[in-house]
């Protein structure tokens, strides 16, 4: 009897071995598969991948050369903003490093910049454009922006920050790890619209915008964070201008931001007044604009946005220089 209860309980040791193998080898391939479809099937990865990579590498150009400018912002530069084109603009005035991730906001950014601080990035101007709903928002980007833009550290603290639960953050924690976890909605997207046509063109006019607070409130959550990303930004040598994009009906927000920003001594730059545009510039959701509206923005954004970064590039240089003009070399 006793033989034979034995060699069950073995039995059982040996079923339970050969199961768990069985799950690591599962978790293993398809890891590896998650982390193959990121690299080969996902235009938002090879985009941000390539965008960040050259952030990491800018430093700042020599006495009279352009300034290096780091823009960073969500879906409303994404669509508002036409590179090439504000490029051609103002190439000889500043040099341009994008890196837009859609619907990310502020603690997405805050965080993502530390890391590209760490990581060697050294521009002299930091322009932020995520439009005043996701800057004031409390969330984070739940895929793409916890693996490209977060180590483990900066996920803790970004955790205690908007106050997770155990829950939360351990979602956090392997979205940064795990290929698999951290794209997991992105696969089930692309599976989705292989499965049912033209699925994208069905929601893409759906598009929840978050809410604004209002008064007292609206500067009791702009200002400590407003105050946060400048200091980040001037610990690291960059000057923070702060790019608020036009959405439809959004004047008195953009206004209020404005105000807020200026009582904080972080410049704004407001390249067009929201109240000039009709929904005729917008997409059907309200919010990005559409190519007439895009070559707008980027028209009024190339004469608005030297302009305030070579003030702020001087302002550094005669801080340096004690106050005084920095010489020119002698040839």
């Amino acid at each position: 009897m006793r033989s034979s209860i034995s060699d069950s309980k073995s039995q059982a040791i040996t079923y339970a071995k050969v199961l768990a193998g069985i799950c690591v080898i599962l978790l293993i391939a398809i890891e590896l598969s998650a982390a193959y479809l990121l690299k080969h099937d996902s235009a938002t990865y090879a985009r941000i991948s390539q965008q960040y990579d050259e952030a990491v590498k800018m430093h700042p150009s020599g006495y009279g050369g352009p300034p290096g400018v780091l823009m960073v912002g969500n879906s409303l530069l994404l669509h508002g903003v036409e590179l090439d084109r504000l490029r051609e603009m103002t190439g000889s005035r500043m040099r341009i490093y994008p890196i837009f991730l859609e619907a990310t906001g502020y603690y997405d950014w805050l965080y993502g910049l530390r890391r590209l601080f760490r990581e060697g990035a050294k521009p002299q101007v930091v322009v932020v454009g995520v439009g005043v709903n996701y800057f004031l928002e409390s969330d984070v980007r739940q895929d793409y922006a916890p693996m490209l833009f977060f180590d483990a550290r900066d996920t803790l603290a970004l955790a205690s920050d908007l106050h997770l639960d155990r829950t939360a953050t351990s979602n956090l924690l392997l979205a940064h790890s795990s290929t698999f976890w951290d794209t997991r909605s992105a696969i089930r997207t692309q599976i989705l619209s292989h499965l049912v046509p033209h699925l994208e063109d069905v929601f893409s006019h759906v598009y929840l915008k978050p809410g604004i607070p209002k008064g007292r409130e609206f500067e009791e959550i702009a200002i400590p964070r407003l105050q946060r990303m400048r200091e980040l930004c001037e610990v690291h040598g960059a000057k923070l201008i702060l790019l608020v994009p036009p959405t439809l009906s959004s004047e008195s927000a953009v206004a209020e931001m404005a105000d807020t920003a200026h009582a904080v001594g972080v410049d704004v730059s407001i390249p067009i007044d929201p109240a000039t545009l009709s929904a005729n510039f917008y997409q059907r959701d309200g919010i990005h604009l559409n190519r007439e509206g895009a070559v707008l923005f980027t028209s009024a954004l190339a004469k608005d946005l030297p302009g305030k970064i070579v003030s702020k590039t001087l302002s550094s240089r005669l801080q340096l220089a004690g106050g005084n003009p920095i010489p020119r070399a002698s040839k």
